[in-house]
């Protein structure tokens, strides 16, 4: 298996599609789902993504907008409805398909209003299932947007037809259609940047990689990183950090952090019992290595967010 299969193999997507009865101007689509990683893609018409602040970016028909999911962002039919601090709607995992009921979701149902001719968005939300797209994750820009020229997806007017009619296997459909549209995109975008692809292909970094993916509870060292990869240590470390960008040691303390993250937001377990599953001999040495890194403490980490309303 290449890299970017490798990578792009631990996600798994839901999706929703926003048809012609929801899509009337002026509309605004706050992107509130929770999940890691996003994409917007107008399969007729054309819309705007303004995320995290930025200049209204806009999307054609047929363009992908993949954005990570930590950037809050919105869909709109202009500029200023982008840029509104009132959108229409807010949309959070509930509006996906399957287990979503929410008015503005949508499955592949007809509309039967006359309006067949309006803008058709389709929206999926990414889910992860390993530790390796958490780091394609923070690989990614805030925000990209891959032109439906040259894409490998279907036509914006076949997929149209497909996700707007209710048809047998329609929610299999679009989950295959929103694997493609994200593939497509990001296979693009990694040919450009290449770095963390070379890393998992290489023999050596690629090995150490999925020992610390692998077990990062076990107390690795450079020593024994680079005897598992049968070269010399100032061989190793130099090759690792040329390829990753960051040393080992750096890496593994990233690594081990973003995990402990991801277990403090979705599980009960005791900052103790967390730290002990990634590597750290107890929660105080958890705490400093997690505030040094994340700049606060996991207990406050912990705490949830407010949810925008609905």
């Amino acid at each position: 298996m290449d890299a970017v299969s490798e990578l792009l193999a631990d996600v798994w997507g839901r999706g929703a599609v926003f048809r012609p009865t929801v899509l009337r101007p002026p509309w605004a689509l706050r992107m509130s789902t929770g999940a890691p990683l996003m994409l917007a893609t107008m399969l007729r018409g054309h819309a705007w993504v303004a995320a995290d602040g930025r200049e209204p970016v806009r999307i054609a028909e047929g363009d992908i907008a993949v954005v990570r999911g930590d950037v809050p962002y919105v869909v709109a039919d202009a500029p200023s409805s982008a840029l509104s601090s009132t959108p229409t709607w807010t949309l959070t995992a509930a509006d996906y398909c399957p287990s979503g009921t929410g008015p503005t979701r949508s499955c592949g149902r007809q509309d039967d209003d006359g309006l067949d001719d309006g803008p058709v968005l389709l929206s999926g939300a990414f889910e992860r299932r390993g530790g390796l797209s958490q780091r394609l994750l923070h690989t990614l820009p805030a925000v990209l947007v891959t032109p439906a020229a040259g894409s490998a997806i279907p036509s914006p007017q076949a997929m149209a037809e497909e996700v707007t009619r209710t048809r047998p296997g329609q929610t299999l459909v679009l989950e295959r259609l929103l694997d493609l549209i994200l593939v497509s995109a990001l296979r693009g975008w990694f040919d450009d940047t290449p770095g963390w692809c070379r890393a998992l292909d290489d023999p050596w970094t690629g090995t150490a990689l999925r020992l610390m993916h692998d077990s990062p509870a076990h107390p690795w060292t450079v020593a024994e990183l680079a005897a598992k990869t049968a070269v010399s240590r100032a061989a190793f470390a130099r090759r690792f950090t040329a390829l990753v960008g960051e040393p080992p040691m750096t890496y593994l303390t990233s690594w081990r952090i973003a995990l402990a993250a991801e277990l403090l937001r979705d599980t009960d377990l005791t900052v103790d019992a967390i730290a002990r599953q990634v590597g750290y001999s107890g929660a105080f040495a958890l705490s400093v290595a997690f505030k040094r890194v994340r700049g606060q403490r996991p207990s406050d980490h912990r705490r949830p967010a407010q949810q925008p309303g609905r």
